[in-house]
């Protein structure tokens, strides 16, 4: 699989830590049985191999000009088909002002707070609790300790439990992505922590960081998050990004993440008609 070409030093960091989002949602649906792409025109529609329509199917603009009412028919056409509901991340940008009124005149609902976007621009201090080991992922039976322990931190949020294992059901897949770094942390034998990172456009994209609920306010969530956003400055990211969760923003700013703008979810829960 080719690694997205890399952007110009001088590009704007937020711009590209949406472009990362956009390129981690194509490689997503790579990962899961069921897992579908469309993309022409500047819009890009994905499907995962979990049917959560939140985080897991969705529409983007990958050209902020393409038009807003489009790509919901499209996306409406895409998901209908497939019998699953879809979400159409919005920023609290101007560029993104005519895609938030198209998703209110279509219908779409929102879900949840707004997520901010925050980047990070250099290495961050990594301390590891004693006992704990850090370990990436190398092996199928890692990328299914993976999914264990990130569909129980997420399972918090009210995500079905079984949705990461759905999502990377094709595991070999992620193996083998040249662009993507992925851990664990492990107390002896069981994996309690875990992060990825996908990397594209000269930015590292951290996604799925979670932790189990006995292990939190361990240090494990900030040691796997650190570990991961230095990997992707290693392996030549020159920001590194992500979408927090309320749960994590307080993590992320204590690490040096500055947020720069917000997701906001429009939803359509139920699947279009075809």
């Amino acid at each position: 699989m080719a690694v997205a070409p890399a952007s110009k030093p001088d590009a704007d960091p937020a711009r590209l830590g949406h472009l990362n989002l956009i390129e981690a949602s194509r490689e997503a649906t790579r990962w899961g049985v069921g897992g579908a792409l469309a993309e022409s025109d500047g819009i890009v529609l994905f499907a995962t191999g979990s049917a959560l329509p939140v985080s897991c199917n969705g529409a983007f603009r990958a050209d902020d000009a393409a038009s807003p009412t489009e790509l919901i028919t499209r996306a409406d056409a895409f998901f209908g088909a497939r019998r699953r509901g879809y979400a159409v991340m919005v920023r609290d940008l101007p560029v993104d002002d005519d895609l938030r009124h198209a998703c209110r005149e279509a219908g779409l609902s929102t879900f949840g707070a707004p997520a901010p976007e925050m980047i990070c621009s250099a290495p961050v201090p990594l301390s590891v609790p004693p006992g704990v080991a850090l370990r990436p992922l190398t092996t199928v039976d890692d990328v299914a300790a993976f999914a264990a322990v990130t569909g129980a931190a997420y399972a918090t949020y009210g995500m079905p439990v079984e949705t990461a294992a759905d999502y990377l059901s094709l595991p070999q897949r992620l193996l083998d992505a040249p662009n993507v770094l992925g851990l664990l942390a492990h107390d002896g034998t069981e994996a309690l922590a875990g992060a990825l990172a996908v990397l594209s456009h000269g930015v590292g994209g951290l996604y799925w960081v979670g932790t189990v609920e006995k292990a939190r306010r361990s240090g494990l969530g900030r040691a796997v998050t650190a570990a991961v956003t230095n990997a992707a400055f290693a392996r030549g990211a020159a920001v590194v990004g992500l979408q927090a969760s309320a749960m994590g923003e307080p993590l992320y700013r204590s690490l040096g993440y500055e947020t720069v703008y917000h997701y906001e979810d429009f939803v359509r829960l139920r699947a279009p008609r075809p």
